[in-house]
């Protein structure tokens, strides 16, 4: 169950894409902003969550995990849990090209979710919804070492295996100065492996390394 909110016009506004501006007359503000707001309440709730129940971590492990716990596959999947997708309001050409099934859209819009609440009922009901939601996927990262840098468990790995390191390659950036998309490819001895999207330049890194590890682990 999702909170009740005070602000109905917050929670609406936390569930409209952008595209849907022009298609909803009632549509006044996509979730942008909100996210924006969200993002730096995710960020600053799970830094005091791990500070807290690690207080032997040194400050990489943290970072690791906390990156982990925020980065764009980990909320779109706790954002499907929630049913989240069926709440965006999008145009009909977002969603017949599977927007509520993309992982980018999914993750902006748990982030503009937090972001409402945080404006509607405080900092103490964005902490109570995390703890229930996000924080209990650290014991499965703890346990399957996720948290472990994926750029430098490739390099170990291509450093037995091939003759080059790893260079990535930037393929494209979207979308505002604001909300940016980079695209990287991921290529070993010259011949491409994996490619990925992210919100920065290292998430979209990161999980292409991710990638094109399984994809090197299973040839």
């Amino acid at each position: 169950m999702l909170p009740t909110f005070i602000n109905t016009t917050l929670e609406k506004a936390a569930f409209t894409h952008r595209s849907a501006l022009n298609e909803f007359p009632d549509a006044r503000e996509s979730y942008e902003r909100l996210e924006f707001l969200g993002d730096a309440v995710l960020e600053l709730a799970t830094s005091v969550h791990l500070y807290t129940i690690l207080p032997q971590a040194p400050e990489g492990e943290l970072t690791s995990f906390r990156s982990s716990l925020v980065k764009t596959s980990t909320l779109a999947r706790v954002a499907r849990s929630l049913h989240l997708g069926d709440r965006i309001r999008m145009s009909k050409g977002e969603e017949t090209s599977n927007g509520r099934e993309n992982e980018a859209i999914l993750a902006d819009t748990f982030e503009a979710y937090l972001g409402a609440l945080y404006l509607d009922q405080g900092y103490v009901a964005v902490e109570i919804f995390l703890q229930e939601h996000l924080f209990p996927l650290l014991a499965e990262i703890q346990e399957n070492n996720l948290q472990k840098d994926s750029k430098s468990l490739l390099q170990e790995y291509v450093q037995k295996t091939k003759k080059h390191l790893p260079v990535y390659k930037l393929l494209q950036s979207t979308g505002p100065d604001h909300q940016k998309s980079f695209t990287i490819a991921v290529l070993v001895d010259g011949q491409e492996v994996a490619q990925a999207t992210g919100k920065s330049k290292q998430e979209a890194q990161q999980e292409a390394a991710k990638q094109a590890l399984e994809i090197l682990q299973k040839a």
